[in-house]
């Protein structure tokens, strides 16, 4: 019984480097892309338009409720 309180009390740890590792895994494209001045401002448009449109969309649906 003592070891299912230790694999338990490591848990929450365990989480934290999966959610580290996923947001390092996923904006590490998007870093490399940022190098470029090109690249730069098609990066920060598409993620500019993409977080309006969200936020626009969260808000009709806040409205219609």
């Amino acid at each position: 019984m003592s070891n299912f309180w230790v694999n338990l009390y490591k848990f929450p740890r365990f989480l934290i480097n999966v959610l580290i590792g996923f947001f390092l895994t996923t904006f590490q494209p998007i870093f490399k892309l940022l190098k470029n001045k090109k690249d730069k401002l098609l990066v920060t448009t598409t993620i500019t338009i993409t977080i309006v449109l969200f936020y626009r969309i969260m808000q009709l649906i806040t409205d219609s409720i």
